[in-house]
């Protein structure tokens, strides 16, 4: 449990606002290893990647038992600390949360996102403060980074879409929430409102039609995840890919990947020595 820890405390320091932690989400032990390899200082799971991977859509269609598995086959392929996506917590109460959060510590993550899905407030801390407990109990500081579904909102007022993502971060940050993830797609001036209103560290996405990690860092974003965009472009590249072989015949679409050998040895590797 000391190596989960000391885990656990290297993950909570990389959330520095202005020098964000930069998480290219992975959803089976071979992407995680690719994304170590790279240099990530951490790896972040996709709930959307490792439900398609498995062959289930997204949105709590995955099993907790499955989504357990998943994370222990990452934490099992690399050395860097893991953050697990749980999407709603795989239970329809607090204590279910807390049973989650048991599972993800004994799989060898570090750190949860944990999505509030609109539920009321007063529901959401219930939830957060659950997890919480579970991670206190164990003496992990687990990172709880609390999702706010303020996307949700029907479109139409920013003042209102900011007051009520403020409202759930302070209500969260007091149940032991360690930062918000908020999914929209904000431009600096709303990134920069939210971060200064905020009592906690800001998570935002990095991917197509999104702000660069460069103006993300400069509002004071703590952390930035590519979300499921990752795992939608490899299996964007697997239909490109198929349908070209199939309907022309030939492998264009396939120039620029891992060569065999290179990948192999990736997994091959003994990460011990």
């Amino acid at each position: 449990m000391t190596n989960l820890v000391e885990k656990a405390r290297l993950f909570r320091s990389l959330h520095v606002p202005g020098k964000p932690l930069v998480l290219p989400n992975a959803w089976d032990a071979a992407s995680a290893r690719v994304v170590a390899e790279v240099g990530a200082p951490a790896v972040a799971t996709t709930s959307a990647g490792v439900a398609w991977s498995l062959g289930h859509g997204d949105g709590d269609h995955l099993s907790r038992d499955e989504a357990l598995g998943a994370v222990a086959r990452i934490t099992a392929a690399v050395d860097v600390p893991v953050t697990a996506d749980i999407e709603r917590g795989y239970a329809a109460d607090p204590e279910g949360v807390a049973e989650t959060v048991r599972g993800v510590l004994a799989a060898g993550a570090v750190g949860i996102n944990l999505e509030d899905s609109l539920r009321p407030v007063a529901e959401q801390v219930e939830r957060i403060a659950a997890a919480r407990r579970a991670a206190d109990e164990a003496g992990v500081p687990l990172f709880v980074n609390a999702r706010i579904d303020t996307h949700r909102m029907p479109s139409g007022d920013p003042a209102a879409w900011l007051a009520e993502t403020l409202v759930r971060a302070r209500a969260y940050e007091a149940a032991g929430a360690d930062g918000i993830f908020v999914l929209s797609g904000l431009d600096t001036a709303t990134i920069g409102l939210l971060v200064d209103g905020s009592p906690l560290p800001v998570n935002l996405v990095a991917g197509p039609g999104a702000l660069p990690v460069s103006a993300l860092a400069e509002a004071g974003v703590a952390r930035v995840s590519a979300g499921s965009s990752i795992a939608e472009a490899a299996y964007g590249l697997v239909r490109r890919a198929a349908r070209e072989l199939l309907e022309q015949g030939t492998t264009g679409a396939l120039e620029g990947g891992f060569d065999y050998a290179t990948l192999n040895e990736l997994l091959l590797a003994d990460r011990t020595t």
